[in-house]
């Protein structure tokens, strides 16, 4: 059966869109790309360096191209494919022989000012938003990564679970030791 694609995808369950995908309907890829692509990049792009992100996070989509035939819609649409980015960086980071933190922090842009035009408030913008990478970057690899699947990924904490192979109360402990971190490290400016 040919699953077309409508105006009512924008509200279709992801997992009905790779499941339309898988039956051939291009649109329905290109629907989940649209809805996916800028939360996975954000995700990648805080667990490696821009000089292989690119290719990275393309070869994360030709890897779900690729299996949209064996697609099962056993877990939430996001969980797989962040399970799948989080395979590919685990790969890439194994055949380079490195650790996730040796890439981190090689020049991540400065974030756009979100205060008007005011030049004091974009310079304590960038100031702020320097500041949260800078402790983003120096959490322990766990908890960045539950962090950036929940802020960036929307994750539960039992999908998060799911990707990551911890349980529940694990990835809860590594969110809140976190949290705590960001936040005794933005203190001034709360």
């Amino acid at each position: 059966m040919q699953f077309r694609l409508t105006a009512m995808a924008a509200t279709d369950p992801d997992e009905t869109l790779m499941i339309a995908y898988s039956n051939g309907d291009a649109d329905a890829f290109a629907e989940l790309y649209a809805r996916h692509r800028a939360g996975l990049y954000r995700f990648m792009r805080r667990q490696c360096s821009s000089a292989v992100v690119d290719e990275l996070f393309q070869d994360v989509w030709t890897r779900l191209i690729a299996a949209r035939r064996r697609y099962q819609p056993s877990a939430k649409f996001t969980t797989y494919l962040y399970q799948v980015a989080r395979n590919r960086l685990i790969d890439y980071f194994r055949s380079s022989g490195r650790n996730l933190e040796d890439t981190l922090g090689d020049d991540f842009p400065e974030a756009q000012a979100a205060r008007g035009h005011q030049p004091e408030n974009e310079v304590q913008t960038r100031q702020q938003a320097s500041q949260l990478l800078s402790l983003i970057e120096a959490l322990p690899e766990t908890q960045r990564e539950a962090f950036l699947l929940h802020q960036e990924a929307g994750l539960t904490l039992e999908e998060i679970g799911e990707v990551t192979g911890a349980g529940r109360e694990t990835v809860k402990s590594r969110l809140r030791y976190a949290l705590g971190t960001l936040r005794g490290g933005m203190e001034e400016w709360l």
